[in-house]
């Protein structure tokens, strides 16, 4: 199977605001039809980069090619890219099919050409039964749609979403996740959507890139970048996950109580994880590799006590405090788990769980 093609490369781009550097040598590559996630902490530099791909900001340093054309400096008119941004910006005083048509007819396209490519774009987005109404009559799922489809309507090479899902809430979040992802496939158009929310990267991303204090930390699948993170940063952000600090011991660590665990699959710039590596270290278990009550081939195990439940419908979260850590251990076990063999706070519970789900790190 041949490799997409790229659409987006970012080559070496920095951006100074004074002594500040809020992007610091940034390189990416984004492909085309691929629903690309820029994710990281407040201040990390996610918007000021998207605002370099939309043209609102100047790079001080690299290239932005489009198409293999350079576009760092080329004017936001110019550029084949449309920006959604958070607030929606609708017109309170048009109606749907009056907003979405503005753009085009800003572009004096035909009038037959402008409703015909208006029609399909609701009919995409399921906004046809209210293509009469004015923003204020809409809810704030529909209005995301009706933001969306205004900009899909240019037909952009490049969609630039900037937190585009801040504003919904939770249950309405959750869905308009999906729809977004079905839109992206059915229109064909490369998203990249900048949020700091990590479930919305993961269930929404083809690939994400993390970044922190303007540099790239890493770039991968969503499965990749949870299950492998590059360093401690990236697995403490990325989800929930257990550490035990310790030290490097022949390929596992040694905890503070004296358990070695054993684990597998991270490398690290200075060799965490592999054989010849010393010094602090520390272990990384995520909350559902943990088995309460393991079978007798789980290589790593532990006993403590239940501090702290949380039922959370679909599974139940434990609190449990070992000799392993200065903190209690997170235990995510399912509904089903939890009512075949129950557990209450007091109780003293055995963990286990497997090698291969431990990431070791240099601290």
């Amino acid at each position: 199977m041949n490799e997409p093609r790229t659409l987006l490369s970012i080559d070496g781009v920095s951006k100074n605001f004074g002594r500040v550097t809020a992007v610091d040598r940034v390189s990416l590559d984004i492909r085309e039809n691929e629903f690309f996630a820029l994710l990281g902490p407040s201040g990390c530099g996610k918007t000021t980069l998207l605002r370099m791909l939309a043209g609102f900001e100047t790079p001080s340093e690299g290239r932005i090619m489009l198409d293999g054309r350079d576009i760092a400096r080329t004017p936001p008119n110019k550029r084949p890219v449309n920006l959604m941004f958070q607030s929606y910006a609708l017109f309170p005083h048009m109606s749907v099919r009056a907003n979405v048509s503005y753009g085009l007819e800003m572009e004096r396209l035909p009038a037959r050409e402008i409703r015909d490519r208006v029609d399909s774009i609701l009919a995409t987005t399921e906004l046809v039964p209210f293509a009469d109404r004015k923003p204020e009559q809409l809810s704030g799922g529909q209005k995301q749609r009706v933001a969306l489809a205004r900009a899909l309507v240019k037909r952009p090479r490049l969609l630039l979403l900037d937190e585009p899902l801040g504003a919904l809430d939770k249950k309405l979040r959750g869905a308009m996740q999906l729809e977004l992802k079905r839109l992206q496939h059915e229109v064909g158009i490369t998203f990249v959507i900048v949020t700091h929310d990590q479930e919305e990267s993961l269930v929404m991303a083809d690939r994400m890139a993390v970044l922190r204090g303007g540099r790239l930390l890493q770039c991968d699948t969503p499965h990749t970048v949870y299950e492998h993170p590059a360093d401690r940063f990236v697995a403490d952000f990325i989800g929930v996950m257990n550490f035990v600090p310790g030290h490097l011991d022949n390929g596992g660590v040694r905890a503070a109580d004296g358990t070695r665990l054993e684990g597998r699959g991270t490398a690290t710039p200075v060799g965490a994880g592999t054989s010849g590596a010393t010094g602090a270290g520390v272990a990384a278990v995520r909350p559902e590799r943990i088995r309460l009550f393991p079978p007798p081939q789980a290589a790593n195990r532990t006993t403590g006590k239940v501090e702290a439940l949380a039922y959370q419908g679909q599974d139940l979260q434990l609190h449990v405090r070992t000799a392993l850590s200065d903190r209690p251990f997170l235990v995510r076990v399912t509904a089903d788990a939890a009512d075949r063999r129950p557990v209450s706070v007091g109780d003293q519970v055995e963990l286990g769980w497997d090698a291969a789900d431990v990431r070791i790190f240099a601290d």
